[in-house]
């Protein structure tokens, strides 16, 4: 019986999940490429046989996914399997369409077939967008649980950009081993917060490994959740967050949907920067989705922490994929800069140089601000050369590394930093109980 020969389209994250935990073993398939999109510079290289495995010796092409329908014509391709995350329904259905039409099948694997169980309790985090506040709800559940006196070792989502077969499993304990890793900025700015707060951070490609090393440091697995994406792991409580300033997303986005569908507790975030009528909407959909969820609302708590703001001329920096692929024109750092006095938004347009005046024309409506590229070192030095050529005063960055740590530029720099503090619902801390009292419950004998 010949395999079925199958494709996967990803953005090297879900797909290499989905691809070593469905198929890499499965004596029917023959994965005869990945395709990649989202991610600058990830299409064109392979997915190495270490990682494949012994049916895959010569590995695996990752291709770009402009040429989806010749690569299912030349392939053969029976199957295009869709496995990456945050894109619009429409977008889901024209991939359905380009397959079709180039004669295979189209799938969706969905949480079952997907996600791994663990000996330690879960705790999950998810949202319906990317940019809606996970990461700070993660670092908000982490304390929560440090609070107890359990352990967390959070697990991140994959970001794997450089050698995959290098970065198979990956663990993050210091600012060091971001060094040693050549994390990106990208990387960073959801490393560092958890090291500052003492956490471990495990992350790579084969998320059963690494789930098997956290499990032997860990009370708790915190799942650190990617754009939308659903969890890796099967959770014990799964928390997903909400964005009022994209009201009817939750509904219109692969898989923030599904999220919002499985979700034991959803968060619906920045109530106080979005208008109460769009906090309605959420909340509405959210209960005609899943009525057994509880739902709770919470604000970002916005600090400075550097030189003053206040009458100056500032360059935002935001976080990239929440403005990229995120489809937000703003983020905290121009709510910090109109809140904290800046006199002017200086406009970087005139300045960006490389990709970075790429991205700047390839997103016109956002307001003026730098997205935090940088997925390489020419993008990193594209980026400390664009704001080094603006006419301002202080960067504002408001992404959650420290921009001093890996750019060189002579502009005093000013960090915003966002808390999550809840306003209503039953407290956090109560909602987590459950998983509290399975994290102190002896483990089974050969678990």
């Amino acid at each position: 019986m010949n395999a079925q020969r199958v494709l996967i389209m990803g953005a090297a994250g879900r797909d290499f999940h989905d691809f070593n935990v469905v198929f890499r073993d499965d004596p029917g398939v023959d994965v005869v490429a990945f395709t990649a999109a989202q991610i600058p510079g990830i299409a064109d290289r392979r997915y190495p046989s270490e990682l494949a495995g012994p049916r895959y010796p010569a590995g695996i092409p990752i291709l770009p996914e402009d040429g989806l329908e010749s690569i299912v014509r030349e392939q053969g391709v029976q199957r295009v399997v869709f496995a990456y995350s945050d894109v619009s329904h429409e977008t889901v259905m024209h991939a359905a369409s380009r397959a079709l039409a180039a004669g295979a099948d189209f799938e969706l694997l969905g949480p079952e077939r997907t996600m791994l169980q663990s000996r330690r309790p879960v705790l999950a985090v998810g949202a319906t967008r990317t940019g809606a506040g996970k990461s700070q709800t993660t670092r908000r559940l982490a304390q929560l649980v440090d609070a107890t006196g359990l352990r967390p070792v959070i697990v991140r989502h994959p970001m794997p950009y450089g050698d995959l077969g290098a970065q198979r499993v990956q663990r993050f304990a210091t600012y060091a081993d971001l060094d040693t890793e050549r994390t990106t900025i990208e990387e960073r700015e959801e490393y560092e917060p958890h090291l500052d707060a003492g956490h471990v951070v495990f992350a790579g490609v084969d998320y059963e490994a690494i789930l098997r090393r956290a499990e032997a440091e860990a009370d708790v697995i915190l799942w650190d959740g990617g754009n939308n994406d659903f969890p890796f792991y099967r959770p014990d409580l799964f928390v997903v967050v909400a964005d009022p300033l994209r009201p009817g997303h939750e509904l219109r986005y692969h898989p923030g949907e599904v999220n919002v569908r499985m979700a034991d507790v959803v968060v619906i975030n920045k109530v106080d920067s979005a208008e109460q009528a769009a906090v309605d909407d959420v909340r509405a959909a959210i209960a005609a989705l899943n009525r057994r969820a509880e739902i709770v609302t919470a604000r970002s708590e916005l600090t400075l922490v550097g030189p003053s703001i206040a009458g100056r001329r500032v360059v935002v920096v935001e976080d990239g994929p929440t403005l990229t692929h995120g489809e937000m024109r703003y983020g905290a750092g121009v709510v910090a800069a109109r809140r904290f006095g800046a006199a002017r938004l200086v406009d970087p347009r005139p300045f960006a140089v490389g990709s970075i005046r790429a991205v700047l024309e390839r997103y016109p409506l956002l307001e003026p601000l730098v997205p935090a590229m940088g997925y390489g070192d020419t993008q990193v030095a594209e980026l400390a050369a664009t704001l080094e050529a603006v006419d301002a005063d202080v960067v504002l960055s408001a992404t959650p590394i420290d921009l001093a740590r890996v750019l060189r530029i002579s502009k005093p720099i000013t960090r915003v930093r966002y808390d999550l503090v809840q306003i209503t619902g039953r407290p956090l801390a109560e909602l987590i109980e459950p998983v509290v009292s399975m994290a102190r419950a002896p483990i089974p004998v050969g678990a």
